[in-house]
């Protein structure tokens, strides 16, 4: 009786290896450098996409050494391969002078009239987005959310704005 057992208990030892074993060898600790977090690096442009929202572009190789490079970018609009998506600016070639203090915006632009209005957050919105993250690269210690951006042509200033108010359904 003794052999039964012992003989069950093979099989069983050979079962319980394959199934709590799957291949993978212990290893130490991998480094893979540092998370993602937050928003991505570097300057963004902000173009209307189909749906009639704010939709960032991503310009990693961007080099600019002022505000009024990234707006000139924005004006020129989107690259051939962004058309094709679908992106579009709103912003027409306008005189500008963008200058800043930490994280105040203003942008002056004579012969515009900004508003308030509703119909127009889009133009507003591309403006305010692009300088906002555009004074965040040229100063990477303020984060784009904390930028206040106010825009002032012939008529009254409007703003400060946030990007967030443009941002979203």
């Amino acid at each position: 009786m003794t052999r039964r057992p012992a003989a069950l208990m093979l099989p069983t030892a050979a079962l319980a290896a394959v199934l709590t074993s799957c291949g993978v060898q212990p290893s130490g600790v991998i480094g893979a450098g540092e998370p993602p977090t937050g928003l991505t690096k570097g300057l963004r442009l902000y173009f209307v996409s189909p749906t009639g929202h704010l939709e960032g572009v991503s310009r990693p190789d961007a080099q600019i050494t002022g505000l009024d490079a990234a707006l000139k970018l924005l004006v020129s609009g989107p690259t051939e391969p962004e058309q094709k998506r679908g992106l579009t600016t709103l912003v027409s070639r306008i005189s500008f002078d963008a200058t800043a203090e930490a994280t105040r915006v203003t942008l002056r632009s004579p012969g515009t009239t900004f508003s308030g209005n509703r119909r127009d957050d889009l133009i507003n919105g591309q403006l305010v987005c692009t300088l906002a993250r555009a004074q965040s690269t040229l100063h990477p210690a303020i984060r784009p959310d904390d930028v206040q951006v106010t825009l002032i042509g012939d008529g009254r200033p409007v703003g400060p704005y946030r990007c967030s108010q443009f941002m979203g359904g």
